[in-house]
């Protein structure tokens, strides 16, 4: 099985955004980086997809895993890397 892609929507100066490209970076996970700083357009689509305004926010797949707290909550009760593997919440 492919393993999911993984965006996040962020902007260069939100420290939480930084944090996740660590965390992610940390986990040797491969991510697709939204830029929504300098684009209204793709800043709407993230609103439209996770329903809040904040950055960052991530996605598993068309899984929606939440800002950067979330992320680390995941990963700290061991179920992160279950969801970068498959993908699903199941």
């Amino acid at each position: 099985m492919d393993t999911p892609v993984v965006s996040v929507y962020l902007t260069d100066t939100c420290p939480y955004c930084g944090a996740a490209r660590m965390l992610l970076t940390k986990k040797g996970v491969r991510y697709t980086e939204l830029l929504v700083s300098r684009d209204p357009a793709l800043r709407a689509e993230m609103e439209q997809k996770s329903g809040r305004t904040s950055v960052p926010q991530i996605f598993i797949g068309d899984v929606h895993v939440g800002g950067f707290d979330e992320l680390y909550a995941l990963d700290q009760k061991g179920e992160l890397d279950p969801l970068l593997a498959s993908g699903s919440t199941d």
